[in-house]
């Protein structure tokens, strides 16, 4: 199977859990700030390489459903900036859909691009690896907001969120492979 219906595959799960999450709670997250999204990954991240360290867990939620979730942070995220400013705001399913897709593509394209060039290296890469470059992108973005969202050389946060997004995929391949 290649990487396109794999990445579509782990996409169709959380994609499944946003939008029965968007059902049962709304869009609450609506009210979100850059830097409550970002820590809501890393609380995430941190647990999965909590769990990866410890070998053991005590809470039944396992790596997969946090890289999930990340992913579902991540878009979340795209969202919340090309909405610009968070807000008291319920938003209808339908564009909550519409949304999640717009990203999902865009990230998607920026990996088949990636794939191109680096040759589907992160197939070779540990889980580890994945966790631990999703905390980098984690704290640039907390660089960037620092700086007041302005960077001189380097890409925004909407290019580490894509990045995030698309680690993550690639480590639930990689688990769904049974390599991980």
């Amino acid at each position: 199977m290649g990487t396109n219906i794999q990445y579509d595959q782990a996409i169709i799960q959380c994609r499944d859990i946003f939008i029965k999450k968007t059902k049962d709670y709304g869009t609450a997250w609506r009210v979100l700030r850059t830097i409550s999204v970002v820590d809501q990954i890393f609380i995430k991240a941190l647990r999965i390489r909590t769990i990866q360290d410890k070998k053991t867990q005590k809470i039944e939620d396992g790596i997969p459903s946090e890289f999930k979730g990340i992913v579902n942070y991540a878009i979340i995220g795209l969202i919340q900036l090309s909405l610009d400013h968070p807000a008291v705001e319920e938003l209808p399913v339908e564009q909550v859909e519409t949304l999640y897709q717009k990203y999902v593509d865009y990230a998607k394209n920026t990996m088949l691009d990636k794939n191109h060039d680096y040759g589907e290296a992160w197939r070779d890469m540990s889980q580890e690896s994945f966790a631990d470059l999703i905390l980098v992108k984690l704290l640039r973005i907390k660089q960037i907001l620092h700086n007041d969202g302005k960077t001189l050389i380097s890409e925004g946060i909407d290019a580490n969120y894509v990045d995030i997004l698309n680690y993550s995929i690639f480590a639930l391949i990689l688990i769904e492979e049974g390599k991980h």
